[in-house]
C-alpha cells in the first residue's frame, strides 16, 4: 500500500496552544512594527512635499508611497496573522519584509531632502536606499521556502533551500560592500550630482575592480537561480497537499497569477507600475493571511479562474491600445515634430478608437464569456427559440443551446423529470470534467435540473450572471412544463378517443352478441307458445317460462351496462351513501371504517360524483388488500370549489421507493383528468394519506 508523504503540516483556524505572555508579546511586537512603518511613511510623505520634482528627478530617487504602500501591504496582514497565530515564522517574515520596504521608502525620501537642504543623514539614507535596499530580493524565496507550514522543507530539499537563500544573498551582499563608482559603472549611469560630498561607501572593501566585476557579474547570474528551488519547493508541496493544506496552495497560486497580471500590465503600460505595485503586495498578503486563518472563506477555484480570466482579457485590451498609440505615433512622427507628433497622436487615439474601445471589450467578453452583458438579447432570443420550436425536444435543446451560448459553456445538459421516473435529456457539447447541477423549479415543484461544468473559468459566475441564469431556468421551467402539458394534452384527447371506441365497442358487441339474440329468441319463444296455446297449453307454459328466465337475464345485462357506465349507488343513496356501502362490503379481519358525515354533496357534476366514488372505492380496497390497518377514516368534504376525498388508514404505509401499481396510477390519472390534485403521504413512516382534489367549477 502506497503511502504519500508531505512536509506541510496542518495549521490551525485560531490561536496556537502557547502561553498568554508569548501571546501578548507578538501581539505587542505586531503592533510596534504597524505603528513604526505607518509613522515611518507618514514622516516621509510629509518630508516628500519639501522636495521639488526636479530635485527628486535629478537624485533618481523614488517618492515614499511607492515603497511606503507596499510595505504597509505586507505589515498589515503580517500584524493581523500574529494576532490569530502568534509566533508563526510567516508572519515574521510579512512583518519585518513589510517594515523593511517602508523603511526603504523612508530613506528614499530622506536622501532627497538631505540632499536639497544640506541636511545630516544623507549618507546613511544613501547606504540604506542604495545598498540595503537590494536584501529586499531575499523576502520572496525565504517566504516561498517556509509556506505555509513556517518551517524549511525536510531532507535534501532543505539543503536545497538553504542554497538557493545563499544564491539569492549573493547580490545583496556584494551590493552592500562594493564600491559605488564600480557599481554606477556596470550601470552604465553616472552617479548623480547631488551625491557629490556625501560618504558613498562606508563598508566597500579595497578589492581590484576587475574582481568586483566578476563578483557582480556572477551575482547577477545566480540571482535567478535561487529562485529555481523556492518554486520547486511549492511545487512538490501543492502536489502533495491535501484537503485545507491544498486549499493554501491554491490561494499562494492565486496570489502568483494577481502579481503577474500586474507585472505584464506594468511592460504594457510602464506608467502604471508605481501605482499597481502596492495594490498587488497588498493583495498577496491579505491571500496569505486568508489562507493560513480560514482557507475556506471563499471558494479559491472560481478566484483564481475569473482572476486569470479577466485579467487575461483586460491585458489583451492593454496591448490594443498601446499597439495602436504606438502606430498611430509612428505614423505621424515621420510627418511632424515628434511632440507634435504625440500631442495629434493621442487626440486620434481618443476621439477616433476611444469609441471603440468599449465595443472592443464587449467582443472579447462575448468570445471568451459569451452573452452574459447582455441579459435582454439572452432573454429574448430564447423566447424566440423556444418559439419556433414545436416539440417537446426541440424547447429543452433550445434552452440548453441558449444557456451554452450566453456563458459559453462547453457542456450543458437540460434534464427534466417525467411521472414514472422517466427522464428527457437535451445536452449541448460534451462534459470533460465535473459538473454540477442547478433544480429547475415550477411552482415550488422541481421539475428538472440544469447541468453546468463545475470548474474552469466560465463556471465563476457573478452576482449579475446568476440572475441571469436564474431567468433562463425559469424560461427552461416554463418551457419543460409546457412541453409536459403538450404532450399530457395530447396523450389525454388520444386516450379520450380511444377510450370512446373502444367503449362504444363494447356496447355494441355486447348489445349486438348478448342482448339482441336474447330478445330475439324471447320473441320466437312466445309466438310459439302463442301457436301452441289452444293445442299443447302444457308446452306453451314451459315455452313462456323459458321466455321469462331469457327476459330476466336480459334485464341483468342492461343493470350490468348502466352499472358500468354511472355506478347505480350513486342516484340510489348518493356519493356518501354509496361510499358507505362500498365500505361495507370490505372483508379484513380487525379493519373498522368510518366515513365521516358531510354537507352540501347534493348536486355535484357527476364527473365528480364518479370519479370521487372510484378513488375511494379503491383506496379502501387498498387498505383492505395491502395495509394492515386497525382503522381507516373517510373524508369527503367541499373546499374552496373543489371535492376533496380522504382516506387516511394506521397501517404499515409505504415503503420508499415503491413503484405505484395499476390502482394508484389509475387514482392519479382519474384526478387529472378533472384538472384535480392527487398525492400520497405517509407521516411519520407510518400509515397512509390518500388525497385528491377534484375542482367542481368548470364542470358545474
Amino acid at each position: 500500500m502506497s503511502r504519500v508523504t508531505r512536509d506541510i503540516s496542518p495549521l490551525t483556524t485560531g490561536r496556537p496552544a502557547c502561553d498568554d505572555v508569548g501571546v501578548k508579546r507578538a501581539t505587542t511586537v505586531a503592533a510596534g512594527v504597524l505603528t513604526i512603518s505607518a509613522a515611518l511613511i507618514v514622516a516621509a510623505s510629509v518630508v516628500d512635499l519639501q522636495v521639488p520634482g526636479e530635485h527628486r528627478a535629478a537624485t533618481e530617487t523614488d517618492m515614499a508611497w511607492t515603497a511606503g504602500i507596499p510595505g504597509l501591504g505586507l505589515v498589515i496582514p503580517g500584524a493581523l496573522l500574529m494576532r490569530r497565530l502568534p509566533g508563526h515564522p510567516v508572519a515574521w517574515v510579512l512583518c519585518l519584509s513589510g517594515l523593511h520596504w517602508c523603511l526603504d521608502g523612508a530613506a528614499a525620501s530622506w536622501l532627497a531632502y538631505a540632499t536639497y537642504t544640506d541636511r545630516p543623514g544623507a549618507s546613511f539614507a544613501f547606504w540604506i536606499y542604495q545598498r540595503l535596499g537590494a536584501s529586499l530580493l531575499l523576502w520572496l524565496p525565504l517566504l516561498l521556502l517556509i509556506y505555509p507550514s513556517g518551517r524549511f522543507p525536510g531532507g535534501r530539499w532543505r539543503i536545497a533551500g538553504r542554497a538557493s537563500l545563499a544564491l539569492t544573498g549573493l547580490l545583496p551582499a556584494v551590493v552592500l560592500f562594493v564600491p559605488s563608482a564600480i557599481a554606477q559603472a556596470r550601470a552604465g549611469t553616472p552617479m548623480p550630482a547631488a551625491f557629490e560630498g556625501l560618504d558613498l561607501d562606508p563598508a566597500s572593501f579595497p578589492l581590484p575592480a576587475g574582481w568586483w566585476e566578476a563578483l557582480l557579474g556572477t551575482a547577477w547570474l545566480t540571482l535567478p537561480l535561487g529562485m529555481i528551488v523556492p518554486f520547486l519547493v511549492v511545487v512538490r508541496r501543492y502536489r502533495g497537499a491535501l484537503g485545507d493544506d491544498r486549499l493554501r496552495m491554491r490561494w499562494l497560486l492565486w496570489a502568483a497569477v494577481v502579481d503577474l497580471l500586474v507585472m505584464g500590465s506594468a511592460l504594457v503600460v510602464p506608467s502604471i507600475s508605481d501605482i499597481a505595485l502596492g495594490p498587488a503586495v497588498g493583495l498577496t498578503g491579505a491571500a496569505i493571511v486568508v489562507a493560513l486563518v480560514r482557507p475556506r472563506l471563499l471558494d479559491v477555484d472560481r478566484l483564481l479562474g475569473g482572476t486569470v480570466l479577466y485579467g487575461a482579457m483586460a491585458i489583451t485590451v492593454l496591448l490594443v491600445d498601446a499597439l495602436v498609440l504606438s502606430l498611430t505615433g509612428a505614423f505621424l512622427g515621420r510627418r511632424m515634430p515628434e511632440q507634435d507628433a504625440a500631442v495629434v497622436a493621442m487626440l486620434i487615439v481618443m476621439l477616433g478608437y476611444g469609441p471603440l474601445r468599449h465595443r472592443l471589450w464587449l467582443a472579447i467578453r462575448r468570445f471568451v464569456l459569451g452573452l452574459r452583458d447582455d441579459p435582454y438579447r439572452v432573454v429574448a432570443g430564447l423566447a424566440e427559440r423556444l418559439e419556433q420550436s414545436s416539440t417537446a425536444s426541440g424547447e429543452l435543446q433550445a434552452v440548453a443551446e441558449a444557456v451554452a451560448r450566453a456563458f459559453r459553456s462547453p457542456y450543458v445538459a437540460v434534464e427534466v423529470d417525467r411521472p414514472g421516473g422517466e427522464r428527457v435529456v437535451a445536452a449541448y457539447g460534451e462534459p470533460s470534467g465535473p459538473t454540477e447541477a442547478l433544480p429547475i423549479s415550477y411552482r415550488g415543484e422541481t421539475v428538472g435540473r440544469v447541468v453546468l461544468p463545475a470548474d474552469g473559468p466560465r463556471a465563476a459566475l457573478s452576482a449579475q450572471d446568476e440572475r441571469l441564469l436564474g431567468d433562463m431556468v425559469r424560461q427552461a421551467a416554463v418551457a419543460a412544463r409546457a412541453a409536459h402539458l403538450a404532450q399530457e394534452l395530447q396523450r389525454s384527447r388520444e386516450q379520450i378517443v380511444a377510450a370512446r371506441e373502444e367503449e362504444r365497442r363494447r356496447l355494441r358487441r355486447d348489445l349486438h352478441d348478448g342482448l339482441g339474440p336474447t330478445l330475439g329468441g324471447v320473441g320466437l319463444r312466445i309466438d310459439a307458445a302463442r301457436n301452441m296455446a289452444a293445442r299443447q297449453p302444457a308446452e306453451a307454459d314451459k315455452l313462456l317460462k323459458q321466455a321469462r328466465e331469457d327476459v330476466t337475464a336480459a334485464v341483468a345485462d342492461v343493470r350490468r351496462l348502466v352499472h358500468d357506465l354511472r355506478p347505480p349507488a350513486l342516484d340510489d343513496v348518493g356519493l356518501l351513501g354509496a361510499v358507505r356501502q362500498q365500505a361495507a362490503r370490505l372483508r379484513a379481519p380487525g379493519l373498522t371504517v368510518t366515513v365521516d358525515d358531510a354537507e352540501g354533496l347534493d348536486g355535484l357534476p357527476a364527473a365528480v360524483e364518479v370519479a370521487a366514488y372510484r378513488i375511494a372505492s379503491e383506496a379502501l380496497t387498498n387498505v383492505a388488500r395491502h395495509a394492515r390497518a386497525t382503522s381507516c377514516r373517510v373524508r369527503l368534504v367541499i373546499e374552496d370549489g373543489a371535492l376533496v376525498v380522504e382516506v387516511t388508514d394506521d397501517g404499515v404505509g409505504i415503503p420508499a421507493g415503491t413503484p405505484s401499481g395499476v390502482g394508484l396510477v389509475s387514482l392519479r390519472e382519474r384526478a387529472a383528468e378533472l384538472g384535480g390534485n392527487f398525492r400520497i403521504e405517509c407521516p411519520d413512516g407510518r400509515g397512509t394519506v390518500v388525497r385528491a382534489e377534484l375542482p367542481m367549477g368548470v364542470l358545474v
